[in-house]
């Protein structure tokens, strides 16, 4: 019996998501290595430089990898790509585990953000072109919850290796090894999932692009009626060859500067002791598993702005708390717990889902890479000051409540922001986002915009014909409590 298409379409997704394990292992493996009494020995005496520790972190090169796939996801593909992005890492991991001294260290770092920049950018933009629009959202936040699946397996080895292979090279060299294992899969398999049926009509391969439809949407039925209205609203939307306007970066950097980065990064200085950081590390990368995959699970249906506005507002309070419970009690509470699931919940999933489905197929590769080199302009930022304000400042109540008045203040901006100008994407056609960005006001509390609608009725006029090609549809226009929302036009394109 074949698989369901949703179901082969969410397993393609999946295992493109395999980045996102290497991307949220490398993020939480650093911080694990770093305290390792024989790393900072072979690291020698310029360990001792702030500056250089905050480098080693946040050198991870994925901003500089943004450049070249822009142009490299349009010339050879989605696919292609991403296997590109995989051979770079292996090579950056290759050097992290061999490292023999810092300039080792800094290279690997580089080459290894260079391909995991890569491969985060290409993942979600690879599975929203794929997607049934009712299930989109769900496809996209696999980036976030495989990104925690990395994290969660780089804190339990980090821990183990801490408590087991103490004061030996094994402690940090084996965590740093382990992260190459999932680039092999991917690199090796990757070419048997389907190519994006999106940038091959970009292309000009119609042919092509139909067929891969049918195989990801209709068990390789090309006569399908909902495979055949995709190609009309796809080619419609390519005819038009127009832009929604400027990149949206601002998500991507608002993100890094809810402070997740300086938790992620420096957590071992935050007044514990390393192993037990490495422990609570360990617990907290559990509780992010969990709200990574409620926001999976659920976000089709609760819509994409609410959650990022409450999720940021929580954090923003996490921040508060958590400063004035740590400079009471130092060494004894860990708010990090709290914050740690409303990022992973809301904020962090969406961050990448919300730019993947925005743009046009002509623009989207472009437009992905300028927003993600937003987060990590901002990553490298926050994590190459952190260690010197920490430094200099230490956990001290009047000294610290300014830090994390910064990250409490972003938050709370960053929430208004969302709710004043993000119109709502939830369950729209991708063809279809031009014509909601250009139709939707500047400020959209107020109106239809901001509201979920029936998030199945997109795909349900695909499959019935009653949509408007490459335009908004009139389900698109109602807000969740008309009665008629969903329905579309009934009028049959020709």
């Amino acid at each position: 019996m074949p698989l369901s298409p949703k179901v082969y379409t969410w397993l393609c997704g999946l295992f493109a998501s395999l980045g996102s394990i290497i991307f949220g292992y490398d993020l939480g493996v650093i911080a694990g290595v770093t305290p390792a009494a024989d790393f900072q020995r072979v690291m020698g005496s310029r360990w001792g430089n702030t500056n250089l520790q905050g480098l080693v972190v946040s050198i991870f090169g994925a901003f500089f990898g943004m450049i070249p796939v822009a142009y490299a996801a349009d010339l050879l593909g989605r696919r292609h790509t991403i296997q590109l992005g995989a051979a770079i890492y292996i090579f950056g991991g290759a050097l992290q585990t061999g490292a023999q001294n810092m300039d080792m260290m800094l290279a690997g770092r580089f080459f290894a953000g260079y391909g995991v920049g890569i491969m985060s950018d290409l993942a979600p933009l690879y599975q929203a072109e794929i997607a049934h629009p009712s299930i989109r959202g769900r496809l996209t936040t696999l980036q976030q919850f495989m990104l925690g699946i990395g994290a969660f397996v780089a804190s339990w080895v980090t821990y183990g290796c801490s408590a087991g292979l103490t004061g030996q090279p094994s402690q940090w060299r084996v965590p740093l090894g382990i992260q190459i294992i999932p680039a092999l899969p991917l690199i090796t398999f990757m070419m048997l999932l389907p190519e994006s049926p999106r940038w091959l009509a970009e292309k000009g391969r119609m042919e092509e692009a139909q067929a891969t439809l049918a195989r990801l949407h209709a068990n390789g039925d090309s006569n399908d009626p909902f495979v055949i209205a995709q190609m009309r609203d796809i080619v419609a939307d390519i005819s038009r060859n127009k832009d929604i306007g400027t990149a949206r970066y601002i998500l991507q950097f608002s993100v890094q500067m809810t402070g997740v980065s300086a938790i992620q990064y420096y957590s071992t200085t935050m007044g514990f002791t390393s192993t037990r950081i490495l422990l609570f590390q360990s617990i907290n990368s559990i509780i992010a598993l969990l709200g990574e995959a409620a926001c999976v699970l659920w976000i089709d249906a609760t819509g994409r702005r609410r959650p990022m506005i409450v999720g940021n507002v929580a954090s923003g309070l996490s921040f508060v708390v958590g400063s004035i419970l740590l400079a009471r009690w130092p060494g004894t509470v860990n708010n990090t717990w709290v914050f740690n699931f409303f990022f992973s919940a809301c904020i962090g999933p969406l961050s990448w889902a919300y730019p993947a489905e925005i743009y046009s197929t002509r623009t989207r590769a472009k437009a992905t890479a300028i927003t993600s080199s937003g987060s990590w302009i901002s990553n490298f930022f926050i994590a190459q000051v952190t260690s010197p304000a920490f430094l200099n400042i230490g956990w001290k109540l009047l000294d610290l409540t300014y830090l994390d008045l910064v990250f409490a203040i972003c938050g709370h901006t960053n929430a208004l922001f969302i709710w004043a100008f993000y119109p709502e994407t939830t369950g729209r056609r991708l063809e279809e986002m031009d014509a909601l960005f250009e139709n939707a006001p500047l400020f959209v509390p107020g109106t239809p915009y901001v509201s979920v609608g029936d998030h199945r009725a997109a795909e349900r006029e695909l499959r019935e014909g009653t949509f408007r090609p490459g335009d908004l549809t009139e389900h698109a226009e109602k807000a969740p409590n008309d009665e008629e929302s969903g329905k579309g036009s009934t009028e049959k394109v020709e």
